[in-house]
């Protein structure tokens, strides 16, 4: 009985990791920690979150430009904004959550 519980309880813990590994990042919760320091002043020319003008330039220049900026920096933007612990994914996310006002 003993095997049998560690078994199942072993495959409710792997079917939990690959859920949470699956989960779609949360860009708000992103764009709060690494990029609102930036994006809802303007520091160093950052577009502010919901600036349309300041936005469409940007836009024009089409999403996988902005996502490689976003990931390998430009300008005075360091890569993921200096927060290199987070996934491609995880910026890519935050760039959405800014953008949802303006598109």
């Amino acid at each position: 009985m003993k095997k049998l519980t560690a078994t199942l309880l072993a495959g409710a813990a792997a079917l939990t990791f690959a859920a949470t590994a699956q989960a779609e990042p949360d860009g708000e919760a992103i764009y709060n920690q690494a990029c609102m320091a930036c994006h809802m002043t303007g520091a160093a020319g950052a577009p502010i979150k919901g600036d349309e003008a300041a936005w469409a330039p940007r836009l024009e220049k089409g999403m996988d430009t902005l996502y490689a900026h976003s990931i390998d920096g430009f300008q005075a933007m360091p890569p993921k904004g200096g927060h290199m612990n987070l996934s491609d994914e995880e910026v890519k996310a935050a760039v959405d959550f800014m953008l949802e006002p303006v598109l």
